[in-house]
């Protein structure tokens, strides 16, 4: 979906870089993650910021760049970004029909922004349907093409760093 509405592949990593999650990012970072040249990466950075869906501002030396959550596009945007990574439908098949689930973390690479292939939850929660979760676990990964590593916790963790919160 998202390819045919955007044809540069590097703008689709840039899209999904700062609107998956509140990401920031410098321009040689950006290159080394994607494995693609500064020039490209600078063109679509300079495209995306002219268009005002990127902010950029000086940390230092570098610059550093940004969502602009104040961009009308914001929500619509970061919504067709959610469901063309298929999370959104994953948390919510998740969250409604496993049982007892009381919350669901996305941690690891995801919850920093970084498409890896591999998505990894935490469900909190009691009589959880684990030949369902197993069942949902394989179809994710036919649909959308990301494993899905799951755990499951009868109760929260004192503290779990870095992560998003569903529920």
């Amino acid at each position: 979906m998202l390819e045919s509405l955007v044809t540069s592949k590097t703008r689709i990593k840039l899209l999904l870089k700062f609107f998956s999650h509140n990401n920031s990012g410098y321009l040689r970072a950006l290159a080394k993650e994607f494995d693609e040249s500064t020039n490209a990466v600078r063109v679509e950075l300079n495209r995306l910021t002219d268009a005002g869906l990127l902010t950029s501002g000086d940390e230092g030396k570098t610059k550093m760049y940004r969502a602009n959550h104040e961009h009308p596009f914001f929500h619509e945007i970061k919504n067709m970004v959610s469901k063309f990574l298929g999370l959104d439908q994953l948390l919510e098949q998740v969250v409604s029909r496993l049982g007892n689930v009381e919350k669901a973390y996305i941690i690891g690479d995801y919850a920093q922004g970084i498409d890896s292939g591999t998505v990894k939850l935490i469900l909190i929660g009691r009589d959880i349907d684990l030949d369902y979760l197993d069942f949902l676990v394989k179809k994710t990964y036919e649909k959308v093409k990301r494993q899905v590593d799951v755990k499951v916790l009868e109760e929260e963790p004192a503290e779990i760093n870095g992560l998003l919160v569903y529920g």
